[in-house]
């Protein structure tokens, strides 16, 4: 099992705040440094100093990291065309040495997109669709070839499908609760399945979906890895538990029954049992990203439980 940092800038961080939670992570010795892709707070919160763009704050940490992989969960498909998303993500993998996974979802939350102008179109899936497999075209194209694309949504023609990713292959993540599409999208495109902030008994049913759409489509179920997103809350007693959960805005009790959240102890038990249902890799939401002692103590004591 390994443990991934997951942040949520949006609700307010700038870089440089961004920057100190990705080198912990990565002196920390966590697996990767991940970051919503949201242009409007949610909740409460003012967002205060506002948002920061998840391509371009990658990209900086790119050039300041040196062994952390980087990603989104998940890059919002309707912010950016799929041919300059391509580019923007081969060059920021450039950037990185090939450190770059790449998530993308269709795109939720509507009040963003009329805060900042952006379109929200009614059909996101097919969208969806046609940029996964855009994106990835455009990278396997190999080198001196064009690469051509006719869909309902978009088209492109006589593509050069350059620059192409440092890495031979980005991987791609792909997730969500649908329950006949989502699986499908995952099985032709996906390296990594991942569920946001669900139970157990969620976990267990829609690995198993998309396990069999995997399999329908022609491969392996195991070719996948399969990981859970969840908010952490880790404190070395309840005390601490209950100041963590408070400065979130969360209380302790609903934590420990939807997130990992309790004494290291309780949430190495937690994390197990998603272990169990075949989750290899969890993203700790991180929501309270002045709290490094946070990361050192989940580090310390529960990371190092986990084989």
């Amino acid at each position: 099992m390994r443990l991934r940092i997951f942040t949520e800038p949006q609700q307010g961080a700038d870089y440089d705040t961004l920057l100190k939670v990705a080198k912990a992570t990565e002196d920390l010795g966590f697996d990767a440094f991940y970051r919503s892709d949201h242009y409007l707070a949610m909740g409460d919160g003012d967002g205060l100093p506002g948002p920061t763009d998840a391509w371009v704050t990658l990209a900086g940490l790119a050039r300041e990291t040196s062994r952390i992989r980087l990603g989104t969960l998940m890059t919002a498909g309707t912010f950016r065309l799929p041919g300059p998303l391509a580019i923007q993500v081969a060059q920021v993998d450039a950037m990185s040495g090939g450190r770059v996974d790449f998530g993308l979802g269709s795109g939720w939350f509507e009040d963003e997109h009329t805060a900042y102008g952006i379109p929200f179109p009614k059909e996101k899936f097919g969208r969806l669709e046609e940029q996964l497999a855009i994106i990835t075209g455009l990278w396997e194209t190999p080198a001196g070839e064009k690469f051509t694309y006719e869909g309902t949504y978009y088209q492109l023609k006589d593509s050069p499908a350059l620059p192409k990713p440092h890495q031979d292959h980005i991987p791609v993540l792909v997730g969500g609760f649908g329950a006949k599409r989502t699986p499908r999208l995952a099985a032709r495109y996906a390296d990594e399945f991942n569920l946001p902030f669900g139970s157990l008994a969620d976990t267990e049913q829609q690995f198993g979906r998309v396990r069999a759409a995997v399999e329908e489509h022609g491969r392996a179920a195991s070719d996948l890895v399969y990981s859970n997103a969840l908010v952490a809350c880790v404190g070395k007693d309840d005390a601490e538990v209950t100041r963590r959960a408070a400065a979130i805005g969360r209380d302790a009790g609903e934590l420990r029954e939807n997130g990992l959240a309790g004494t290291p102890a309780e949430v190495v038990d937690k994390i197990g049992k998603y272990g169990e249902l075949g989750a290899t890799r969890i993203y700790l939401q991180i929501l309270d990203l002045s709290d490094l002692d946070h990361l050192s103590l989940i580090a310390d004591q529960v990371q190092s439980q986990l084989s």
